[in-house]
């Protein structure tokens, strides 16, 4: 009981925050629902024993998606006229793919309830005693080995050519001579004078 009623609490709160995210004129406040969104996904998740998944979510999408949206929608300047203008532009649009998408979640749940599958054979069975986090890190470290390598590969390749593409040479700007400072000498540095009194210094 006490679960049913945690999954309807947390599901009611992901489907508002979800709407509120797309009807807030605000952008600000659309990113911040789009959190409170992601944070009941994640209790969703840990209700049905997907901790790790929970995890990511908390920390990758809250922690770095999220708030790199909330940072870029706060630098930008982004003018409500122009948006509201383009969202009347593509409301067909947006309305044929929701009706694509409502089309094919109603399919999968046919599916889901069609055929002599039997309900224990849809997820793939652990031991009891093995934990959700230890049993993807043995699927993904044995039989998906190369793959979960060949991800991090192109993720740090995307890295290097994001960093490559915005690295300017500015002109007009002193470079940094690391070599040169740490060979100065403290007399090159340092001047003493016996300074008159009533006289200024002469640089």
């Amino acid at each position: 009981m006490i679960q049913a009623i945690a999954f309807y609490i947390f599901a009611t709160v992901v489907i508002v925050s979800a709407g509120l995210t797309i009807a807030s004129r605000n952008p600000v406040h659309s990113v911040m629902w789009l959190i409170l969104a992601f944070f009941n996904a994640a209790g969703l998740m840990v209700l049905c024993g997907a901790e790790f998944i929970a995890m990511l979510l908390v920390i990758v999408y809250v922690g770095a998606v999220a708030v790199l949206f909330l940072f870029v929608v706060m630098m930008l300047d982004i003018e409500v006229t122009a948006m509201r203008a383009g969202f009347a532009r593509y409301l067909p649009l947006g309305l044929a793919l929701a009706v694509a998408l409502l089309a094919e979640v109603i399919i999968a749940f046919q599916a889901w309830s069609v055929g002599g599958v039997q309900l224990a054979a849809r997820a793939a069975p652990i031991a009891p005693e093995v934990s959700n986090i230890q049993a993807i890190g043995n699927l993904l470290y044995t039989r998906y080995l190369f793959i979960f390598e060949g991800a991090g590969l192109v993720l740090l390749v995307a890295m290097i050519g994001a960093i490559v593409l915005t690295h300017r040479k500015r002109g007009g700007v002193r470079p940094q001579n690391i070599a040169k400072q740490n060979a100065r000498q403290p007399h090159e540095a340092i001047r003493n004078i016996n300074q008159p009194i009533g006289q200024g210094v002469e640089l």
